[in-house]
């Protein structure tokens, strides 16, 4: 069972790697740059602090940072402890069938890290302000599809990889909405 979903997570990696050209491949090394982010984090910051005020923003930053940090380790625990199975682009039996154009390729890739750290951003940030904004949720969960998409265009991850990155991101971004709420009414409370 394991080898048939193995084998058909490779076959639909290639198929979909191979929807590139030339013509998309700067705009899609943009997206997965981590700093391509930033001028969205900057505006969803404004969002928050606009509607939470200083004092809330300091906590939510600090809930994102923890949140952030979470993902990444479980990533990296899943990468390089419990699974260990190779990005695509250190396969040697499909890098003549893929494209490869990432500027670099990680030993391991179950799951990815950059999935999982856009979807708990769009999972926190979506239902923190979801009451002011409510299409932003949706906005949030594009982008973070985009993203994750990303990295299987780039030819490092495959879409389990990415489908797991985003289910564990989703889960760990709602378990920070929820701490974050329950600190703010024990503050409150205060």
């Amino acid at each position: 069972m394991i080898d048939f979903l193995l084998q058909y997570d490779e076959q639909l990696f290639l198929f979909l790697n191979n929807l590139g050209n030339t013509n998309w491949d700067g705009f899609w090394k943009i997206v997965t740059e981590k700093w391509s982010s930033i001028p969205l984090y900057v505006v969803l910051l404004y969002l928050v602090f606009k509607k939470f005020g200083l004092r809330s923003t300091i906590i939510i930053i600090v809930c994102a940072a923890v949140m952030i940090t979470a993902s990444d380790q479980l990533a990296s625990l899943f990468k390089y402890i419990l699974f260990k199975r190779p990005r695509p682009c250190r396969v040697e039996a499909l890098q003549n069938q893929m494209r490869f154009i990432a500027d670099g390729c990680g030993r391991y890739g179950y799951f990815s890290a950059h999935a999982a750290s856009t979807m708990a951003a769009a999972v926190f940030l979506g239902l923190l302000l979801k009451p002011y904004y409510k299409y932003l949720p949706f906005i949030l969960l594009f982008w973070a599809a985009v993203v994750a998409y990303s990295r299987i265009y780039l030819g490092v991850h495959y879409p389990l990889d990415i489908v797991t990155g985003m289910f564990f991101g989703g889960i760990i971004g709602l378990l920070i909405y929820r701490l974050n709420r329950w600190v703010q009414v024990r503050l409150v409370q205060e």
